[in-house]
């Protein structure tokens, strides 16, 4: 609270005076007119201009705290912002995961598949050609051409179930690497997403301490700022206070100014008129020794 009391140049006493209309009246009656005007006056704007600059710094101390209030506010609006984000893409990214591993799961089964399928066709041809060097033998040891010719044709027909053999084995070995190629391909996908999931949950801290120091700061703000608009606000009524006493100062010296000026004059009249009442009777004095000089004669 700004001290309006202070000293300046006549002491708390005159203070005491204006403010108040109560005075010690032995000091009031040491005190000239002209004197207590000047010193009044010039003291009064000098507090006026002080209350001014401690308006201006409230104001501006003000204005500082509510600049903070805000940056800290944003930084909280970003970070808040940031982990509801990062929470979507979280969710989102592992939404997908688990679609790609959906299908990873069954590309893996129809690999396995075409694994199995493909060993047990390379069994199947084994055994076929061991079939066929058995009916080869039979054939050359044949002892009848009925024996031999229906060993031809058995080894004729283990001849085209081995090439369907070998067939069915190169088309599952070429879908196999097809397959291959799919579960390659989204093992890297789920590889990446998996990567950003852990990237953005480690994230996830960092941003959510950013929140809490941000929301602890705007909260130590807000007290500030309430703080810094009630001294702005005292300093104002202050200063709107003795202003409003200096400008009743100024009418009431305005005011005695016009009285004295109207004292003067009625005076200066009255001088003016006795000037002309003793020249008077002294004109009509000569005025009738001229008649009594006339009589005689």
């Amino acid at each position: 609270m700004i001290n309006i009391f202070s000293k300046n140049g006549f002491g708390d006493q005159y203070w005491l005076i204006f403010f108040t209309g109560k005075s010690n009246p032995d000091h009031i009656n040491n005190l000239t007119d002209s004197f207590v005007l000047i010193e009044s006056l010039a003291s009064i704007e000098k507090l006026v201009v002080e209350l001014r600059q401690k308006r201006n710094e409230k104001t501006s101390l003000r204005k500082k705290a509510e600049k903070q209030l805000k940056d800290v506010l944003t930084v909280e609006k970003r970070s808040s912002s940031g982990l509801t984000s990062v929470d979507r893409k979280i969710e989102s990214e592992r939404e997908d995961v688990s679609d790609v591993s959906t299908v990873l799961t069954q590309k893996t089964s129809q690999l396995e598949s075409i694994a199995r399928l493909v060993t047990a066709a390379e069994e199947r041809l084994t055994s076929e050609k061991e079939a066929i060097e058995q009916t080869e033998q039979e054939i050359e040891f044949s002892e009848s051409p009925e024996e031999k010719q229906n060993a031809e044709s058995r080894l004729r027909f283990l001849n085209d179930h081995i090439q369907e053999l070998i067939f069915e084995i190169k088309s599952r070995q070429k879908t196999a690497k097809k397959i291959s190629d799919d579960v390659s391909k989204f093992s890297t996908i789920k590889s990446t997403i998996s990567t950003k999931i852990q990237k953005q949950t480690k994230s996830k801290p960092s941003l959510r301490e950013i929140k809490t120091t941000s929301h602890k700061a705007a909260q130590k703000f807000v007290k500030e700022l309430e703080m810094r608009t009630r001294a702005e606000e005292s300093a104002k009524n202050a200063l709107d206070k003795v202003s409003k006493k200096l400008q009743e100062f100024l009418a009431n010296k305005r005011k005695t100014t016009k009285k004295k000026v109207a004292k003067r004059k009625p005076a200066r009249k009255t001088a003016a008129k006795k000037k002309v009442a003793k020249r008077k009777p002294a004109r009509k004095t000569a005025a009738k020794k001229k008649v009594a000089k006339k009589r005689r004669r």
